[in-house]
């Protein structure tokens, strides 16, 4: 817009109105012309084309349209969404603390099995035979296998053929008998996961401290550090910024590490524990694809707490026994704490990390035939030396399912579309979903979370008059509920092995309330509690479609009974719509209509629902009155948050054909 300009207070004041609007070539043009007109009518006058002075006026216009534009690009560039560099998308997209995905490795699940020779426990006719796992090793999880087309993966667990839980079962099979039926060889298989890309070291020797120091690795499309270690053996910890001095880290769930905990170690083999510590690293993805590892500023032992000046640390800079509160200090002193890290120095840092990773790299069923490289260790001890041999060299791993998930870098838009989404979610649980999804994202080592249902916690509270009764003071009214909204109730279950719902163990618990404690606001108090589970039955009639096998039609109705109370398809506190269950019952082929059963059926609903409690015959033992919870045809679960599980499907369905029509 038109603003007037002082010149000066020299000379007799002059203001001129100057356009700032006009911003290309032409309108800059036009407006030069103008300004000219207005306040240089008899300086110049000749706005010809061919005039040597619409030369300078051209020639000004252009220098102005071209400064302007790239005013406009630079200031387009600092914005996320509009910028259009990969170096400016890449550092505007790490401002907000999201890491762009140089390449994505592809996982597969390796089959890999062993034999080993039989053996025999006790003699005569009671003898009995198992598998002999003194003959059994352990595979590396650094070991590595390769595809067909060269794609190579690696372990990303131990395959321990010695133990088998929960967590990591593993499936004895019995080869053929040689004579007798008596068996002489099991085969031993478990199941682990690999991912694709090749494994590098690379060391790195640092001399004099520096502030923020950093190195870079010299392969392209670098997927995961796996770990770096100093010359003292030293473990430096990888965090999201270099202020995050605590960092997550596991350890083996005996009964050394934590008595308490020991004995849920088969079903939760680790538990997880948060350490502090000084040496820790970020890392950073530059536009030339490679990652770049930033260290800390630290250069004294001092503690990370010191977050805030304190007196010793203010005035260490000024003299002692004078007072000088008007004299500044250097804010850098505090830089010089481990507040961010330390900075490597007069030692020798070795990285290991994978890269790799593409399209390319998900490869077909049956792909993976080969190790690569293995270490398998066993005891050799007492052993024949020829069977264990044979047991060695039976070592196989295939795959049975394509691998998965590899992927080129990101492009720039999904840079932009990730980067927004990051910095929305902020890496913290705020809302329901942020507490559910961070609960189904627990490592499956630390813990089995198969459902979970979060809800705000509520108070008593007593209205009415306070009066002392037999010496007590208690107060006499209405007791009612209010919300407390400083205090969250999640209710949890997990699987068992053959995935029923069961209730979660103090050491899951314990993992997950810590795994949360980096995520939740400092206010949000979390209870973990035990959801419960409603065993039920289900009864239903049927009218078959004549000229319709019976048989065939009820068991593809009980097929869809089945899939309609999958556990996986269950949540916490939702209640069955018997007219949803009704109607996936009449799609089967050949169901003509549903007929209420008419036992136990006050309310003449299509399906009966019955609960099942025995715990002698391995239900729950919770007790639920279906006809109370059954409204209008939906069965509604308890007050207190609970799922409804069809826990033996081939025994808790109860259905009939009544005829056909």
């Amino acid at each position: 817009m038109p603003r007037q300009v002082d010149y000066g207070t020299n000379k007799k004041l002059v203001k001129k109105e100057v356009n700032y609007l006009g911003r290309d070539f032409r309108d800059i043009r036009q407006n030069l012309i103008e300004f000219a007109k207005s306040y240089f009518p008899t300086t110049y006058n000749d706005f010809n084309e061919a005039s040597p002075g619409m030369m300078f006026v051209e020639m000004a216009a252009y220098v102005g349209d071209v400064l302007n534009y790239y005013v406009d690009n630079q200031f387009r560039e600092t914005l996320l969404q509009f910028a259009e560099e990969r170096k400016n998308v890449l550092a505007i997209a790490q401002s907000y603390g999201y890491k762009p995905r140089l390449a994505a490795p592809s996982t597969v699940e390796l089959t890999v099995q062993v034999d080993v020779p039989a053996k025999t426990i006790g003699s005569g006719a009671s003898a009995t035979y198992q598998a002999d796992l003194d003959y059994s090793g352990i595979v590396s999880g650094n070991s590595t296998v390769v595809s067909q087309n060269g794609t190579e993966f690696s372990l990303l667990d131990d395959v321990n053929f010695k133990a088998s839980s929960s967590l990591d079962p593993m499936q004895v099979e019995t080869l053929q008998p040689t004579s007798g039926n008596i068996p002489t060889n099991y085969r031993l298989t478990k199941k682990v996961l690999a991912k694709s890309g090749v494994r590098e070291t690379e060391t790195f020797t640092f001399t004099t401290a520096k502030k923020f120091d950093k190195i870079v690795l010299s392969n392209e499309k670098v997927t995961e550090i796996i770990s770096i270690t100093d010359s003292e053996n030293n473990t430096w910890y990888q965090v999201p910024f270099l202020a995050q001095d605590t960092v997550f880290e596991s350890e083996e769930n005996t009964t050394l590490n934590d008595p308490a905990l020991s004995e849920h170690q088969n079903d939760t083999p680790y538990l997880l524990k948060l350490i502090k510590t000084a040496r820790r690293f970020t890392t950073y993805v530059r536009d030339d694809n490679k990652m770049e590892i930033r260290f800390g500023s630290g250069i004294s032992a001092d503690a990370d707490e010191e977050l805030i000046p304190n007196p010793d640390n203010v005035g260490s800079s000024l003299g002692t026994g004078i007072s000088r509160l008007d004299e500044s200090f250097d804010p850098s002193n505090f830089l010089k704490t481990e507040t961010f890290g330390l900075s490597p120095s007069s030692t020798t840092l070795t990285v290991k990390y994978n890269y790799g990773g593409a399209v390319e790299d998900n490869v077909p069923t049956n792909a993976i035939t080969n190790f690569k490289s293995k270490t398998y260790t066993n005891s050799t001890s007492g052993l024949d030396t020829a069977t264990q041999d044979t047991s060695n060299g039976s070592l196989i791993v295939f795959n049975e399912s394509p691998s998965s998930g590899g992927a080129s870098q990101e492009t720039l838009i999904e840079i932009k579309e990730n980067a927004a989404a990051y910095f929305n979610a902020q890496n913290r649980a705020v809302t329901r979903a942020d507490y559910i999804t961070r609960v189904y994202s627990l490592p499956q080592k630390y813990g089995n979370i198969a459902k979970a249902f979060i809800v705000q916690d509520e108070q008593l509270e007593q209205n009415g008059q306070l009066e002392v009764i037999d010496g007590v003071a208690k107060r006499i009214g209405n007791i009612s509920t209010i919300p407390n909204p400083m205090a969250l109730n999640m209710y949890l279950l997990g699987h068992t092995g053959n995935k029923k719902l069961t209730q979660v163990n103090q050491a899951v618990k314990e993992n997950l309330k810590l795994y949360l404690s980096q995520y939740r606001l400092l206010t949000d108090a979390i209870n973990l509690k035990d959801a419960y589970v409603i065993n039920i039955g289900v009864k239903f009639n049927i009218i078959t479609r004549r000229g319709f096998n019976k048989n065939d039609v009820l068991f593809k109705a009980i097929q869809q009974v089945k899939n309609f109370f999958a556990t996986e398809k269950w949540q916490i506190n939702q209640p069955i719509v018997l007219s949803d269950l009704a109607y996936q019952i009449s799609l089967v082929d050949g169901v003509v209509s549903i007929v209420p059963p008419e036992t136990n059926n006050p309310q003449k609903n299509l399906i009966v629902i019955t609960n099942k409690h025995l715990t002698t015959d391995n239900y729950s033992g919770n007790v639920y009155d279906m006809d109370s919870a059954s409204k209008d045809g939906v069965v509604y679960p308890s007050l207190d948050p609970s799922i409804f599980e069809l826990k033996f499907p081939d025994s808790d369905i109860e259905g009939r054909v009544l005829g056909d029509k």
